[in-house]
């Protein structure tokens, strides 16, 4: 079996409704280490943005304290779906307007990337920042409106 010649890139951002030791975040934050083991464990992971702690709380790429960023390479398309939607991840995800804030404008944007890529935030920021000027493309999209990797759109 041949190895994919791109992955997908996905950046999530986050504004907390408190500072991350607030009681209000206690249930965000305990969930932290159970979520990222399951997303290493999950079929078609690849990688994910992390701090010395195991995380990427401490990670800030935006000038507000309160936005969290993260960052993750899987597989594919379907992969990543499945982590997110498939999984005891689902739970947290519905439950994240007890720590944030509803988003104004796009907070995911996924794209395609050689195989063996790390995505730093800061390109991760400017998909983000694509997406809410552009709309989806090829160069930031999203699970709503998803495009293909390079080298199927070749075939």
């Amino acid at each position: 079996m041949t190895q994919p010649s791109y992955h997908l890139a996905q950046i999530n951002i986050g504004r907390m409704l408190a500072p991350l030791d607030d009681p209000q975040m206690a249930g965000f934050v305990n969930q932290l280490d159970p979520l990222n083991a399951l997303a290493d464990q999950s079929p078609g992971f690849v990688w994910r943005l992390q701090d010395e702690a195991g995380d990427a709380t401490s990670i800030r790429v935006f000038d507000d304290e309160r936005i969290l960023v993260n960052m993750s390479v899987w597989e594919s398309l379907e992969a990543l779906q499945d982590y997110v939607y498939r999984s005891r991840h689902l739970g947290p995800l519905r439950d994240r307007k007890q720590w944030f804030e509803v988003p104004r404008a796009p907070h995911l944007a996924l794209w395609w990337i050689p195989a063996g890529h790390r995505p730093t935030p800061e390109e991760g920021k400017a998909r983000l920042e694509h997406l809410q000027r552009h709309g989806p493309s090829s160069e930031a999209f999203t699970f709503k409106q998803p495009f293909p990797a390079p080298s199927e759109m070749m075939t």
